[in-house]
């Protein structure tokens, strides 16, 4: 798969920045470039990774799991991970 367009991430980027107005959260000196940069690094991190995150994964799992079920199964780790 392909990076994200240029649009998906300029939406993200606008979806970071609106929770952490809305949520008052403290970002430092952290600016709208800044956070662009981010999810600009964080998509180009899991273009690139893909493949080793499908290798890592149990032979059934990569060969009986969609793409949507296995980034599903992502998403769900990171999140209670990080607490998302």
């Amino acid at each position: 798969m392909a990076v994200l367009s240029d649009t998906d991430r300029a939406r993200i980027t606008a979806e970071i920045e609106s929770d952490i107005s809305r949520t008052h959260t403290s970002v430092g000196t952290l600016l709208s470039e800044d956070i662009r940069a981010f999810v600009n690094a964080t998509d180009d991190w899991q273009n690139s990774n893909a493949a080793s995150f499908n290798s890592s994964l149990p032979a059934k799992a990569q060969s009986d799991l969609s793409a949507t079920q296995k980034n599903d199964g992502f998403r769900r780790v990171a999140d209670a991970r990080w607490g998302g």
